[in-house]
């Protein structure tokens, strides 16, 4: 049985640092019962994942996403927008008009004129000792 050494994977994982991380992961995925890419010979998991990565059974492009996205605590899923919901009439009669047929949902619009005529005309609470 011919050695594996850190020489014969150092041209498909340039770093040592990732190498060793990558063969690690590997090694913890063949232990979970990952199935094996190249003959076992009696090796043991860690020589098992350095072979798979000196012979390219195994990407390293592959083995280091799968150990990025198994890092990760929070993997964020793009999901749609919620659409919005029309606003619930108060009228108990535009409740039941509003049931019967949806296709025509009005909203208020409001200009800044109006909106400023509205602030205008608030008056502030009066002031207590509490504040």
């Amino acid at each position: 049985m011919a050695r594996v050494t850190v020489e014969d994977c150092i041209d498909k994982v340039e770093n040592r640092f990732e190498l060793v991380l990558l063969a690690s992961h590997r090694a913890r995925m063949i232990s979970s019962g990952s199935p094996l890419t190249i003959d076992r010979d009696n090796d043991k998991n860690p020589v098992v994942s350095l072979r798979e990565i000196a012979d390219e059974t195994v990407s390293p492009e592959d083995l280091k996403e799968d150990l990025i996205h198994s890092l990760q605590k929070y993997v964020e899923v793009d999901e749609p927008e919620p659409e919005t919901a029309p606003m619930i009439p108060s009228d108990p009669a535009a409740v039941e008009m509003s049931s019967t047929d949806d296709s025509e949902v009005v909203f208020d619009t409001m200009t800044e004129e109006d909106l400023l005529k509205g602030l205008e005309g608030l008056v502030p609470p009066e002031r207590t000792d509490d504040y």
